[in-house]
């Protein structure tokens, strides 16, 4: 469904003997891409039922050396909106974190159980 969405493969190669080959490069773009359609996403149905696999997958990513990248391309290092006049203090809402917080969480459980 996420090739079809961003118009990207997945860097994952076909499944044979519960293995596949792995392009890094693809992966890592298509990884990237879907953490931030998930962080953009305000569509609570789409974010609860791909949550499981954008862990998944950015554990896969993690493992094949791939660099993710938490912060949305228009947020700033600390997860603020750019070129955007906010006070000092904006809102949970205005911010990437909350979003992935709880994916970061699941990501490391993830990592802990899948095996090696």
């Amino acid at each position: 469904m996420f090739e079809a969405e961003l118009g990207l493969p997945s860097g994952l190669g076909p499944m044979d003997n519960d293995e596949c080959q792995i392009d890094p490069v693809a992966l890592g773009a298509f990884a990237n891409a879907v953490l931030t359609y998930h962080q953009r996403t305000p569509h609570a149905v789409v974010l609860a039922l791909s949550e499981g696999f954008t862990a998944t997958l950015l554990v896969l990513a993690q493992r094949a050396g791939v660099e993710v990248c938490w912060t949305p391309p228009d947020h700033d290092q600390d997860g603020h909106l750019r070129d955007v006049q906010v006070s000092s203090h904006p809102p949970a809402s205005m911010t990437a974190e909350p979003k992935t917080q709880g994916l970061r969480v699941k990501v490391r459980e993830l990592d802990q159980l899948m095996p090696q």
